[in-house]
């Protein structure tokens, strides 16, 4: 528990064999709920989860994989049935530092806000050891992510460390959001298209161990159709709200001019 708020993390991983032991024995104390959801893994990812023995484990398994955001989404679902009320998302390479959880988990838990984003740039060792590729290619992508949702307070689109309000899941259309690269950058789109708060929370940036499975052309063209899609999403919903927000003024507008109708004429 955390704050009053039962808090579950969930931890997709595909061929992290190496490190999802070590991802899940450094867990936070106030985590309830952990949960594994091993992506259609070629090695024993599944089985070293399970041999952790943690209390509140869960391990699921994709038959095959389907990709990162279908794990999330996946993992979710599991924590909104445990009763979680606040759901983290902690990547299993071990790249991201579990002392960073409470501070993630403060905006949500404190009602502050519906959902907060990790962000590595503002936090002073992002200079030292981030990858300059990796600092380019995610500054590039950050201000094309402000332009498709709005949130123009936005630092990190692409840091996967989240945590997110049981409120916040249950109003995104979870079976929507894209189940592959691009999913943090689809959800955003639907947290704020849903006028939810968001916030950005610093994070330490960790580059050691594993290496990045992302192969550039095929991360390039899913990322392109993912920020059309949430700028589709976008406007969609400004659209919807704008409908309702008129059919508002015009019922407020009938019931004035009923009263108005129902009131006694003046006394000559």
């Amino acid at each position: 528990m955390y704050r009053g708020c039962r808090v579950a993390v969930v931890v997709p991983a595909f061929n992290e064999q190496r490190y999802i032991a070590r991802v899940v024995a450094r867990m936070p104390a106030l985590v309830d709920d952990v949960i594994v959801v091993d992506d259609g893994s070629g090695d024993g990812t599944a089985d070293a989860a399970r041999a952790c023995g943690r209390a509140g484990l869960v391990v699921l398994r994709h038959a095959h994989n389907r990709g990162v955001g279908a794990a999330i989404v996946a993992g979710y679902r599991a924590a909104l049935r445990g009763g979680a009320d606040v759901v983290a998302v902690m990547a299993g390479d071990a790249q991201m530092d579990p002392a960073d959880l409470p501070r993630l988990l403060d905006p949500v838990a404190s009602g502050g806000a519906d959902y907060a984003m990790g962000d590595r740039f503002t936090h002073p060792d992002c200079w030292r050891v981030m990858p300059l590729v990796r600092f380019v290619g995610g500054r590039v992508l950050t201000l094309l992510t402000r332009a498709v949702t709005g949130h123009w307070a936005l630092n990190d689109s692409q840091c996967g460390y989240t945590a997110a309000h049981r409120r916040c899941l249950e109003a995104v259309r979870l079976e929507r959001v894209w189940p592959r690269y691009g999913y943090p950058n689809d959800l955003l789109a639907r947290v704020k298209a849903a006028g939810l708060r968001v916030a950005d929370v610093t994070v330490r940036p960790i580059y050691e161990g594993a290496e990045s499975g992302i192969r550039p052309v095929l991360a390039a063209f899913s990322l392109s159709f993912v920020l059309a899609r949430a700028w589709l999403h976008r406007l969609q919903g400004w659209w919807l709200r704008r409908g309702a927000a008129s059919l508002a003024r015009r019922a407020r507008a009938g019931a004035l001019a009923e009263r108005a109708s129902a009131a006694p004429a003046p006394r000559a």
